[in-house]
């Protein structure tokens, strides 16, 4: 008789959850975005998975955005973000704005509230294919960044890399995003060789959660070149958290207004650093493809 149950080793490993799962492949302002929808579900994506996603070609991301159930009442969904090297990220504006986009043409409305594991988020739409989003309250304490040992003053804390006497960067202003930022003051941030000083930088023992560095570079009252070496990504087009701290960064060290537009390789944002403390940034969103994840991909990742 014909066995009820083939062994395992003829029927395979289980499928993964995500196998043929539909995803948008995305970008704001170059910041290469996957969003993933997996309310109907309650499968969280492994650092395995998204290592794999990440990999392929087709779903190649800076960010993916998984979107789950809603925790808290009035929200539209939670939110996992995950970098490329599979680690989770607190905060991701221009991810965030692609959701935003995602769930504005599921029904229509043009303002609804997300969560991330750094709070709520309102989102607006402001046109097609623009959305701004509240990216919350900036926070300044050495603790709250965190820092590993006390600055009282993060406007400039002592960080320099180079020689002592001639440093190549020095004095960085730091502050969480809901994740945690340097940002170092330039003449012109592609003068520098970010590829090989950011991995320095980002793992450097000051840093005990590592941290975001950015090259920043004040062109007006209301204008900052910004290049962004992003923590567990790398060297990115464009980073929504990192625009945010440059900008209050710059606003806080009097090098700016509390509004300007921060350009990045791919693309401008706009931020605005409102009275009531909220930092509220203002950009494009791309849809590049829709697809499915194949199934070989997750087959060493389960």
């Amino acid at each position: 008789t014909f066995p009820d149950q083939l062994p395992r080793e003829i029927t395979g490993p289980a499928m993964s959850p995500l196998a043929n799962h539909p995803f948008w492949k995305m970008n704001g302002a170059g910041n290469e975005i996957v969003v993933v929808d997996l309310r109907a579900s309650s499968h969280v994506v492994t650092a395995a998975e998204a290592r794999a996603i990440a990999a392929d070609e087709r779903s190649r991301f800076d960010q993916m955005m998984v979107l789950h159930r809603p925790r808290t009442q009035g929200t539209r969904c939670y939110i996992r973000i995950y970098n490329t090297d599979g680690s989770q990220a607190g905060a991701c504006g221009n991810g965030t704005r692609c959701v935003a986009w995602v769930l504005a043409e599921e029904d229509g409305s043009d303002s609804f509230m997300v969560e991330t594991v750094a709070g709520l988020l309102a989102c607006r739409r402001v046109g097609p294919h623009a959305f701004s989003v509240d990216m919350g309250e900036p926070r300044f304490g050495w603790q709250d960044i965190p820092l590993a040992e006390e600055f009282r003053d993060t406007r400039a804390i002592e960080l320099q890399i180079g020689p002592i006497d001639a440093p190549i960067l020095h004095s960085p202003s730091v502050v969480s995003m809901g994740n945690p930022h340097a940002i170092f003051w330039v003449d012109d941030p592609y003068a520098y060789d970010l590829t090989k000083i950011g991995p320095m930088l980002e793992n450097h023992p000051i840093f005990p959660e590592r941290a975001n560095i950015s090259l920043a570079a004040v062109k007006a009252r209301d204008h900052i070149v910004l290049w962004v070496w992003e923590r567990g990504v790398g060297i990115t087009r464009a980073c929504g958290s990192a625009a945010c701290a440059a900008l209050v960064s710059a606003a806080r060290t009097k090098r700016t207004d509390r509004a300007a537009t921060v350009s990045l390789p791919g693309g401008d944002l706009f931020v605005e650093w409102r009275d009531d403390n909220h930092v509220i940034m203002t950009g494009p969103t791309e849809v590049e493809h829709q697809g499915t994840f194949d199934p070989a991909l997750f087959a060493t990742a389960a």
